[in-house]
């Protein structure tokens, strides 16, 4: 079995497939905060682990943590991939002045939204800690993207700490001039989010462009959005899978 690891700057996300097997079908899958990454032992311990390939974006510390249970799993180090941005891989070509230092989790990301929707030109948003939009051309060649602050984070600098999102629900987005801070700041940071989304999307300039949208933040913005868009969950996990396989799509 394959396990696939998408270590982010706060969760731990996996996912268990066969070796031989259809991109993205998950025989198990899990996540935790960085805090509880010691629990994933006990899940991962029943499985019989041939391979694993790790996106790991949240720094050295969780990579030896990885790194930790892993071996006292037994897990041969050989069978250990760490994931890294490169100048091609699965059909998507890195156009960044340096391929490397794309962040290991946009690229897959890429790939995985490549591998969803060949030959199709993309707007990749993905909304965690940092909110990242990235533009995939039809023939999978990623031309750049944009970083921001993400939702919590933007909300988190204001000293409103991230109890903010489940009040975004709730949020009349018709008021955008609130007349309360916590409100203000609600209508802030959507209004900064969503216009930073629809302004990427606008450069796209292709009416047949598809906006695929993933990451932990993703339900709380969606409703905001004007223009249509598919939400994908587990993006980086799809894109390790599909980097994988290393079909030519």
């Amino acid at each position: 079995m394959q396990l696939l690891i998408d270590a982010g700057n706060t969760r731990i996300k996996w996912a268990l497939t066969d070796i031989n097997h259809v991109v993205g079908e998950w025989h198990a899958m899990g996540n935790v905060v960085h805090a509880d990454l010691g629990k994933v032992k006990q899940a991962w311990s029943a499985l019989k682990i041939e391979r694993v390939l790790i996106s790991n974006v949240a720094g050295d510390a969780v990579a030896s943590q990885l790194r930790k249970i892993l071996v006292e799993l037994n897990v041969p180090d050989a069978s250990l991939t760490w994931f890294r941005a490169q100048a091609e891989c699965a059909g998507v070509r890195n156009a960044y002045v340096q391929p490397t230092q794309l962040g290991s989790d946009r690229f897959a990301s890429l790939i995985g939204a490549r591998h969803r929707y060949i030959g199709q030109r993309l707007l990749v948003v993905t909304c965690g800690t940092a909110t990242t939009l990235d533009a995939l051309e039809a023939d999978g060649t990623f031309i750049g993207g944009m970083i921001l602050p993400g939702l919590a984070t933007m909300a988190t600098s204001l000293a409103v700490n991230t109890a903010l999102l489940p009040s975004v629900d709730k949020a009349d987005r018709a008021r955008v001039f609130a007349d309360n801070t916590h409100d203000a700041i609600i209508s802030g940071c959507l209004s900064a989010q969503v216009g930073a989304i629809m302004y990427a999307y606008e450069q796209r300039t292709d009416p047949h462009a598809r906006c695929v949208f993933s990451g932990g933040a993703a339900q709380y913005l969606g409703p905001y959005l004007p223009m249509p868009f598919d939400a994908v969950d587990n993006l980086v996990l799809l894109g390790l899978d599909a980097s994988v396989r290393g079909d030519a799509y």
